[in-house]
């Protein structure tokens, strides 16, 4: 890939008004629409009388396509879902997922209005969240000598990896994740002994 692909690090909102109607963009970091959904769904829960939730993803399937998705929530098409999901394409973000609610004040901002309304939530909430940038993790297991473990942990720590399970008996099997960038270094140091 060419250019840099970012993620964010952790929920955040903003929220502001126009012409009556309240706006309340929401960000989450998500690796799967079952996330996705439960943030969104956690969302809805905390708005019960919100009039719309409008939202939209972007998530990278384990094959490396990436999964997008929008939803105007009954505001007339194309004024809600693709104005939130525009500002997640033209920040690189993917594993995340921008929900909108909408409290309507009573004016009508017509389809212009509602697009940028959508579009400035969106903005909004993605420019407070914190970028970083997005790494390709695998997980796979290794089986190595007790001696090994400590400088194992060592190399791990340096390539922001780490060891998720660990079984002991005659060796060590270890259960990894790191980046899939440094696997093969990583199998290749521990391997022989």
């Amino acid at each position: 890939m060419a250019s840099e692909i970012f993620t964010i690090s952790q929920a955040t909102d903003v929220e502001f008004e126009i012409k009556k109607s309240r706006f309340i963009g929401a960000i989450f970091p998500c690796d799967n629409e079952q996330e996705a959904l439960q943030h969104l769904r956690s969302l809805a829960s905390q708005h019960p009388h919100a009039n719309h939730l409008a939202f939209a993803w972007r998530i990278r399937q384990p094959d490396g396509f990436i999964n997008e998705r929008c939803h105007d929530a009954g505001e007339p098409s194309g004024t809600a879902g693709r104005p939130i999901l525009a500002p997640l394409e033209g920040e690189a973000l993917i594993n995340t997922v921008v929900g909108v609610i909408r409290y309507f004040g009573g004016i009508k901002l017509g389809t212009g209005g509602l697009t940028r309304a959508y579009g400035t939530a969106a903005k909004q909430a993605i420019a407070q969240a914190k970028h970083i940038p997005w790494v390709e993790m695998t997980t796979f297991k290794l089986e190595i000598d007790y001696s090994q473990l400590q400088s194992l942990e060592y190399q791990l720590n340096k390539c922001h990896g780490q060891i998720i399970d660990q079984q002991f008996s005659e060796r060590v099997i270890v259960t990894l994740t790191l980046p899939v960038t440094e696997k093969e270094h990583i199998r290749q140091q521990f391997s022989g002994y």
